[in-house]
């Protein structure tokens, strides 16, 4: 019996061995089966001038991508402005509840980004190109040579690395195009004579000279897209890549980029995941980018349930990268002049966006809107128009420096925010709806409205500097 019983304890425990042993090699084979994760972003470009969304830019090889991956058509940022969206791309958050809402910003030491999700789930995390994020202590990537475009010398020599090793990599290339000025690329691709330009826009030679220089740019773009592309290929590594290829916030035109107009809020936003992804798919559901870092997380196989991925306001797109083309019912966004370059003193703008309605709200009306954009010499040949008596000129100038305190967008009937319908009684309840899930959301955000634009300097850059100056002299 003695020895039945020991030939038992022995069976038990080999078997225990046996199953212990199973399990880590299926966690070994899980770890060798995560997905690499590479996301390539643009800077300044409206999703609308992409060849694969109907535009005339001249982009062979995103329109190829979108052949073989899903191309989203509703895909938004928070802010139509460079750094708050990199900040809430790379933490999750939105921008005023991370801190991070004006441009030139940073977010506070010990927030968890991207790298802090990742890094323990064995990836290698790195970034090369355009940054314009603090501080180096929460984004402690490995940074790749390339100040303000991807080196895609110093890319190739990661990729490579990373291949052998067949660790896997999460691979931010951040261009700088096509953010003016508009001078790489081939512009005598676009007659400046036969460019198509949309209503809101005023035709001047000008903006016509402009707006052809910045097509050439966004080919010049869509050459780094397919750099990118080529090196996946060429290392082997694209059949378990997820890859994604954002327009980010509209150009510097008028009444894109520093608006809350769809043609600055939304994006251009390209995935293939070979396997996983319907190739030549088109999904319409309402996404954000702070979407995607909970996506990367559940990809990589971390615990979306765990206390720190709590704090992040996305929502995982698995389910849609699975085909599914429902995800949020609403979309957020805001916008803060203090601060910027030629700004407003002070002009904050939030705004909600259901799949039919967009609602808009100007806190200072009274103040004039300006920018970068009404320095620029487009804008400025419109005031010349205005000046000189042309209708058109003087509406398109008014309409973007004078604003009402309320907008209200039919998108159904009126894609591009030309006719505001913010009179119209016939609203008033879909208007007071969207206006009750606008101060929920900037609740949720600590958001005070006019006070926190005012405070906006406080969570810059440049701000910060100036105090630190002030206080090491007092």
């Amino acid at each position: 019996m003695a020895k039945e019983g020991e030939l038992m304890i022995r069976l038990l425990f080999s078997l225990s061995v046996f199953v212990v042993s199973l399990f880590l090699m299926g966690k070994a084979a899980t770890a060798n089966e995560q997905p690499n994760l590479v996301f390539v972003i643009a800077d300044d470009c409206t999703f609308r001038d992409i060849g694969c969304y109907g535009g005339q830019a001249h982009t062979p090889r995103i329109d190829a991508l979108a052949d073989e991956g899903m191309r989203f058509t509703r895909c938004f940022q928070s802010v139509a402005m460079c750094s708050p969206t990199r900040h809430s791309i790379y933490c999750g958050q939105y921008p005023v509840k991370s801190g991070a809402y004006p441009n030139h910003t940073f977010v506070p030491e010990g927030t968890d980004s991207v790298v802090q999700f990742l890094q323990p789930l064995g990836y290698q995390v790195a970034q090369s190109g355009k940054r314009h994020i603090a501080p180096p202590s929460v984004f402690n990537w490995e940074q790749l040579p390339g100040n303000s475009n991807p080196d895609f010398e110093a890319v190739e020599e990661f990729v490579k690395a990373c291949s052998e090793t067949e660790q896997p990599f999460c691979l931010f290339l951040c261009s700088n195009e096509p953010h003016t000025p508009w001078n790489k690329g081939d512009a005598s691709r676009y007659d400046p004579a036969t460019l198509e330009l949309p209503p809101y826009i005023l035709d001047t030679p000008e903006t016509r000279d402009g707006m052809s220089r910045y097509l050439a740019e966004i080919t010049y773009f869509d050459s780094q897209v397919g750099e990118a592309i080529d090196l996946l290929d060429q290392y082997k590594v694209a059949d378990n890549t997820l890859l994604i290829v954002v327009s980010e916030q509209g150009n510097s035109m008028p009444f894109a980029k520093w608006t809350c107009y769809d043609s600055g809020l939304q994006s251009g936003c390209i995935v293939r995941w070979p396997g996983h992804v319907e190739a030549g798919s088109t999904n319409d559901a309402m996404i954000e980018y702070i979407d995607f870092l909970p996506t990367w997380i559940e990809v990589a196989g971390g615990d979306l349930s765990s206390e720190m991925a709590a704090k992040l306001d996305g929502k995982s797109l698995l389910p849609v990268l699975a085909g599914k083309q429902t995800h949020k019912n609403l979309v957020f966004g805001e916008m803060t002049t203090r601060g910027i370059n030629n700004g407003s003193e002070y002009y904050g703008i939030r705004s909600v966006r259901s799949e039919r309605y967009k609602y808009i709200w100007n806190f200072t009306p009274e103040v004039t809107f300006q920018n970068a954009c009404t320095s620029s010499k487009e804008f400025v040949s419109w005031k010349r128009e205005a000046e000189a008596g042309n209708a058109k000129a003087i509406k398109l100038v008014e309409r973007y420096t004078q604003r009402p305190k309320i907008e209200f967008y039919d998108l159904a009937n009126d894609p591009l925010e030309l006719n505001n319908l913010a009179a119209d009684p016939a609203h008033y309840e879909t208007m007071r709806s969207l206006r009750m899930e606008l101060d929920q959301w900037m609740q949720h955000c600590g958001d005070k409205g006019q006070a926190t634009e005012l405070d906006a300097l406080n969570h810059m850059k440049r701000g910060q500097s100036k105090r630190k100056k002030k206080q090491a002299k007092s």
